[in-house]
């Protein structure tokens, strides 16, 4: 996945075993598969923060220690190839943005509910 979200999963919860390459730009053996959604569930109920990770992208980069302001989630968008009209409305951004980052996650083992992609 991208820079700015992949190191912020594998620093919540490494998803590789330890004999695995930790550099994104490196290639990666497959990962196992990951439950993200007890894993995220897990982080927001140890938040002070009432965060809903499921349909907010901004609550998801919170929950994982990500800057959530809108020049990162723009940078986000632009390491996952977000089309330029989504770039222009920050409603639009997010939505698009929340869902890219799902498939991703699904991309890379992540074992996330079709309600969500």
């Amino acid at each position: 996945m991208g820079k700015i979200f992949g190191e912020a999963i594998l620093v919540a919860q490494p998803v590789t075993d330890s004999s695995t390459t930790t550099s994104l730009n490196q290639p990666q053996p497959p990962v196992k598969e990951v439950d993200v959604t007890a894993i995220l569930d897990r982080l927001s109920q140890q938040s002070k923060e009432k965060l809903d990770w499921k349909s907010s992208i901004v609550d998801l980069m919170k929950l994982v220690g990500i800057d959530s302001s809108l020049a990162h989630r723009k940078e986000l968008a632009t390491e996952l190839g977000c089309d330029a009209k989504f770039m222009q409305d920050s409603a639009s951004l997010n939505i698009w943005l929340q869902k890219q980052v799902m498939k991703k996650l699904v991309e890379n083992g992540g074992i996330v509910p079709k309600e969500l992609l």
